[in-house]
Order: structure tokens, then C-alpha cells, then sequence
């Protein structure tokens, strides 16, 4: 089927010639005072050609000592889409830099961000979320995110969003749920969750799980998917993508630390897709499943279940994953247990 895609073309009308300009950083004051002209044309050149400097970390390091982002944070509300596209763009070309990334931090740019989360540009909203994105994978940037009260709008622009751009929102979800998940479950994670579990995109589908397992590192959030969405995460096991499967085993593994989570694995099903995930090719999905597996164990019915399945988790000892090998390890003797 096809998609929509997210077009960075410039209007035809906007003349994409650039502001002539010194070589390297001789050209920044120059472009600070064009980012200040009133002349709107003046404006685009200026932030088109900044665009195609800040690809240099140097060029990044010098914009940030001379005041730069002062300069972006006020064109974010600019009244032009094309000024407000170009400075999203440098601003994520910017974000890709280490030194850019801590720049973005101490400048305050994420709670600026804000506003732009419902910009009317397809283009505008995707190199913001973008930015969320890659500011997330730093604790200091997934801690700005929470303190500016930005995860319930994300949750909620998991209902609206083009696709594309619900992939940068559970990326971003996912490194913020990490570090801290209470506001997210208290505005409704698990229930929006749920229902990207069964999104027509593999993509989503996979990364709505690994928000789930996110979500499950927390006690909160370990009660709230066993009472909501352990019988989807094992019918995802059976998906026809291996990163689903993967993701909805980790899930599930989290999920099933509580007697509650184990009896709704048990009773879903759980114990044969699980099994068959042990033998997986993906060390991860085989770690997550014998994980699972061993709580499941816990249970008389499931251990009574797995005791005829120990040669297959027998062929998991000499796996060349060292955790993998320990997992089994510890299915093996649970599952074995007598009292």
C-alpha cells in the first residue's frame, strides 16, 4: 500500500539562492544579523545558508559561542512556513552534533519546541519531533522533555499524527518512559499503547511494544499492562515481523513478574510462541521468551506445561549468547523445581 510521505521541497515562489557569504565560521556574524532583518527574504537565505553549514560540528560549536540559538528560538514562532521549516532543520542538524545536543540543553530550546507540535506544516511538526527524538536518547534531554510536561501531548498526537511522525513520538516515549513513567501512565499510556499494538505499520506496531516495555521497567506500569494488555503482547508473538515479536516478548517478560500478568499469560496462551521464540534467531527475542518462560513457571500449571519441553530449552545452553545461555539456565531449574 502506498503512504503519504513528508515533503522538506521548498515552495516554488521561495528563491532558494543563498546569502553570499565568507567561508566558514567569518560567516556567522554575518548571518546573526541577517536571522535579524525585517526583510522576510533576507530571513530564508540566511537560514538556508546556516542549514548547509551547521552539517560542520566546528561551524555548530562556533554559532553556539556567538548566541545563535537565541536568534532560532524566536524564528520557531516566525509567521513564514518556510523560515519556521529551516529553522526546525538546522535545528536537527544542529541535535545531531554531541556539542549541538548539549547546546539545545542548557539553551532551553525543547520547551520552545512546544508550540510547533501542532504546526500546520506536515514538514514543520516532523523535523520537531525529530529533534524530541534524538534530544531523548540523552538523560538530560529525556529530563527536559518530562519538566516541560510534553509526554500526555505526545501520547495524545498518537491518535492524529501521520505515521511517519508516530514513529519519532514512541521513539521518544520509549528513551522518556525509561527514566520516568508516571505522568505518561497517568495521562493513558497503556490504553493509547494498546491500540497501536494492532496499527497496520510493522513499525509502530514494534515500537508501541518497546514503549510497553518501557513502561513495565516501573512497578505502575507493570500493574496497569497486566490488567489491560498482556492477551494482545502474546498475539503478538505470533506476528509475521521478528522485531515485533521480539518487542512484544519483552514486553511480556516485564509483564510477567506479576502473579497477575502470569495468569493472564497463562490462560492467553503464552507458553507455545514463547517456546518457539526460545529457538528465534534474534538473541533478544530468545532472552525475553526464556525470561517469560520462567515466570511462567512459577505457576504449577505452567511448570506442569514446560516439564515436557525441557529438551528444546536444553538446546538453549550452548547458545553463543552468554545471557542467553544464563536464562536457560534458570528456566531449566525453575521448571524442575520440587518442593
Amino acid at each position: 500500500m502506498a503512504h503519504a510521505r513528508i515533503s522538506a521541497n521548498l515552495p516554488p515562489n521561495i528563491d532558494p539562492t543563498k546569502a553570499p557569504l565568507a567561508f566558514g565560521r567569518r560567516a556567522l556574524p554575518k548571518l546573526k544579523e541577517e536571522l535579524c532583518s525585517t526583510e522576510l527574504l533576507t530571513q530564508q537565505q540566511a537560514l538556508m545558508s546556516l542549514c548547509d553549514l551547521v552539517h560542520n560540528p566546528e561551524i555548530v560549536y562556533q554559532a553556539l559561542e556567538i548566541g545563535f540559538l537565541d536568534n532560532l528560538k524566536a524564528l520557531l514562532v516566525h509567521h513564514d512556513s518556510t523560515v519556521r521549516q529551516k529553522t526546525t532543520e538546522i535545528l536537527c542538524v544542529t541535535a545531531m552534533h554531541s556539542v549541538g545536543r548539549q547546546g539545545l540543553i542548557r539553551q532551553g530550546v525543547i520547551p520552545a519546541l512546544t508550540e510547533l507540535l501542532d504546526d500546520p506544516v506536515d514538514i514543520c511538526r516532523k523535523n520537531t519531533h525529530q529533534i524530541l527524538e534524538m534530544m531523548a536518547k540523552l538523560p538530560e534531554g529525556a529530563a527536559d522533555i518530562l519538566h516541560a510536561a510534553l509526554i500526555p501531548s505526545l501520547l495524545l498526537k498518537l491518535k492524529t499524527e501521520l505515521d511517519e511522525i508516530q514513529e519519532l513520538i514512541l521513539d521518544t516515549l520509549s528513551s522518556c518512559l525509561h527514566l520516568e513513567a508516571s505522568e505518561a501512565l497517568a495521562s493513558g499510556a497503556v490504553t493509547i499503547l494498546k491500540e497501536k499494538l494492532t496499527h497496520s505499520s510493522v513499525a509502530i506496531r514494534s515500537k508501541a511494544a518497546q514503549v510497553l516495555l518501557a513502561a513495565g521497567t516501573h512497578p505502575e506500569g507493570k500493574s496497569l499492562i497486566c490488567e489491560e494488555v498482556v492477551a494482545a503482547l502474546v498475539s503478538l508473538l505470533e506476528d509475521t515481523d521478528p522485531e515485533v515479536q521480539a518487542s512484544a516478548a519483552g514486553a511480556l517478560m516485564f509483564a510477567t513478574v506479576k502473579p497477575q500478568g502470569r495468569f493472564s499469560a497463562l490462560g492467553a496462551g503464552a507458553i507455545a510462541p514463547l517456546l518457539r521464540l526460545a529457538t528465534e534467531q534474534s538473541s533478544r527475542a530468545r532472552l525475553s521468551a526464556l525470561k517469560a518462560l520462567t515466570m511462567l513457571a512459577e505457576l504449577p500449571q505452567g511448570r506442569t506445561t514446560l516439564l515436557d519441553h525441557t529438551a528444546m530449552l536444553e538446546q538453549c545452553l550452548s547458545d553463543p549468547c552468554e545471557a542467553v545461555r544464563r536464562a536457560a539456565t534458570t528456566a531449566i531449574s525453575v521448571i524442575r523445581w520440587k518442593p
